[in-house]
């Protein structure tokens, strides 16, 4: 995906974020977060943007501390989220494609990390806010959801902090069906996991070609998505071999 498509999903998701914070109210629970409520979401995600503003404005080499949120009246959260979104836009929209910054790990650009990493966390959390509220789901596109897939897999999961270890090797294999390459396997040991992205009919010198997983997960994009993040149930999922592994992810796989 290109950064304007991040940027502009980005925009689109903080504004029903928003829209749908101030419609259910500050007391609102979150169900994906149950110490939560309305009001605590919507903090943590206006300190993240404006941590991330500052960070792609400045040319940041080293990450910063995440302020704290100002001391607000519940009314007025709502508006001091949509600020710092709209500062946080801003910035990704008219920073330089050769931006030089900090990012968690590498990527084509820091540019093209900052704009995939907020877009995936905004859409993360405005699905948050759209549950509390007991609406709908915005649809989000095949291709978004499976490059959320692979950020969270290839990159949030190579951190040493992830939680997803195993006494002896393990595979689990992820596929999209409705979104082409969408197709990983999970090397999982007592290391952090280590993900490769699986073909079935991959050439020497193309992606890993698919072998017999210990347990295979398989879906819609979004909601294989949703499911990863601890969005949505795995009832949908397709899931063959050995389902302790999804109970490894339920329990294990969060961030």
């Amino acid at each position: 995906m290109e950064i304007t498509e991040f940027v502009e999903t980005l925009r689109l998701d903080g504004g029903l974020l928003a829209d749908a914070a101030e419609e259910a109210g500050p007391d609102a629970s979150i169900p994906a977060c149950p110490d939560w409520q309305m009001r605590d979401l919507v903090r943590h995600v206006g300190r993240v943007h404006r941590w991330a503003t500052e960070i792609v404005r400045q040319g940041a080499q080293q990450p910063g501390r995440i302020a704290e949120a100002p001391e607000l009246a519940d009314d007025e959260l709502v508006g001091w989220l949509r600020e710092g979104h709209h500062h946080l836009v801003l910035a990704l929209h008219n920073a330089p494609q050769d931006l030089a910054a900090w990012s968690f790990w590498p990527a084509a650009s820091p540019l093209a990390f900052w704009a995939r990493r907020q877009a995936h966390e905004t859409s993360v959390h405005r699905v948050d806010a759209q549950q509390a509220l007991g609406a709908a789901l915005t649809p989000l596109p095949a291709a978004f959801a499976a490059d959320g897939i692979d950020e969270l897999l290839a990159g949030i999961h190579s951190l040493d902090r992830s939680r997803l270890r195993t006494d002896l090797p393990r595979t689990l294999r992820v596929r999209g069906s409705n979104a082409p390459g969408a197709d990983w396997t999970v090397h999982l040991s007592e290391a952090p996991p280590r993900v490769v992205r699986t073909q079935a009919d991959a050439g020497a010198d193309g992606p890993e070609p698919a072998k017999s997983a210990d347990c295979t997960v398989e879906g819609p994009a979004e909601e294989l998505y949703l499911a990863l993040w601890n969005r949505l149930p795995w009832d949908a999922m397709t899931i063959t071999g050995d389902k302790a592994l999804v109970e490894l992810w339920r329990e294990r796989g969060g961030v």
